[in-house]
């Protein structure tokens, strides 16, 4: 998928158009509120320029806390 564009900006299925934990860090207790911000943006079309998902209607987030026992996932939905 990754070879083939299908993740990126554009593709039908685009992945981290934030650049992911790497491109932020890690900020313990605020990646979970960094992920969630961020669909907010791309759901409402507001995110920044080169990397807003045209017409972008569902998001999901994935976060693992703690020491890894804990998993939360979100779908959110335009």
């Amino acid at each position: 998928m990754v070879e083939e564009g299908r993740t990126e900006l554009g593709g039908d299925i685009p992945v981290n158009m934030s650049g992911g934990l790497k491109a932020k860090g890690h900020p313990v207790g605020a990646t979970g509120v960094a992920q969630v911000y961020e669909v907010f943006l791309q759901l409402r079309g507001e995110a920044e320029r080169g990397r807003q998902v045209p017409d972008a209607e569902t998001a999901l987030t994935h976060n693992v806390g703690g020491s890894g026992p804990t998993c939360v996932v979100h779908v959110f939905r335009r």
